[in-house]
């Protein structure tokens, strides 16, 4: 497509809602897209992603040069950590999502957003998931934490509990930060696939940044068409692992009779870095 527009592409879907990426049909308009929003990310990330992301990065030898080969990805992600990436179209049912998690299978669109869509794309493209997901997968306990939400999943969906589940997702796998030795940096892929969101989270006045409590952050709501008005900060992976590793079924009891919190909120007992001004 002469424009640089996105291709229209309509692949096989199979049964578990996977399609071939089908790298060679990208287009070079849609190689460019990669690249801008790659070279932009690489710049203003500089000092604010975490160190485990950006080795992720750079031991996946994800580039600017243009979109990659999820095949080659696959060969060194499987061999560090046992995960692949599969390509769907877009978003899949909840369960075939966790199904794929919980087998080490990372579902990602194959799909880049158009020019006109640079700083702010409604549902997740390549870019989001590969860039700001894939990266930390290279990490075993990010990858374990991965498979284990998985599994999650399957049981949160039988006990009617996967709202508070993908709260949990929302405020760390997608918006999470974690507290270094050299500051507060983030870890969560909608923040760093998000030119705006990158600064916005560690810089700005206007959001709560409140230390991780698991049961905490699975009573708070979300917003999917702002920035986060909180987000949570963890002390390390390994603190985020064990706080996961027991059996939700008592949390979701415990949850049932507490309040949902907006997203703003502040309780007494938070551990509060940052009280936010709420304004922007």
């Amino acid at each position: 497509m002469m424009d640089g527009t996105v291709a229209h592409r309509e692949p096989s879907t199979r049964a578990d809602f996977t399609i071939d990426q089908g790298w060679d049909s990208y287009t070079s308009g849609e190689h460019a897209i990669w690249r801008t929003l790659f070279e932009r990310q690489e710049k203003i990330l500089v000092g604010r992603a975490c160190d485990e992301f950006m080795a992720g990065l750079d031991g996946l030898g994800v580039v600017a040069d243009g979109i990659p080969d999820f095949r080659r990805l696959n060969d060194v992600l499987g061999a560090a950590t046992g995960w692949q990436i599969v390509a769907v179209p877009g978003l899949v049912p909840d369960g075939t999502f966790f199904e794929h998690l919980a087998n080490r299978r990372f579902p990602s669109t194959c799909f880049i957003r158009r020019r006109d869509q640079l700083d702010y794309l409604e549902e997740p493209d390549m870019f989001h998931d590969i860039y700001g997901h894939v990266p930390l997968l290279m990490n075993p306990v990010f990858a374990d934490y991965m498979e284990a939400y998985g599994k999650g999943g399957v049981k949160a969906m039988e006990l009617g509990a996967l709202h508070n589940l993908a709260r949990l997702y929302w405020y760390t796998v997608e918006f999470g930060l974690i507290d270094t030795p050299a500051g507060t940096r983030i870890y969560g892929s909608g923040i760093l696939s998000s030119k705006g969101e990158s600064i916005f989270s560690l810089e700005d006045d206007a959001p709560n940044r409140i230390g991780f409590d698991l049961l905490r952050v699975m009573q708070t709501k979300y917003r999917i068409d702002d920035y986060q008005e909180s987000y949570f900060v963890i002390d390390s992976f390994e603190q985020l692992f064990e706080a996961t590793r027991p059996d939700f079924t008592a949390y979701y009891r415990e949850l049932s009779e507490r309040p949902n919190l907006e997203p703003g909120t502040i309780l007494s007992g938070d551990r509060v870095a940052h009280r936010g001004t709420g304004r922007r």
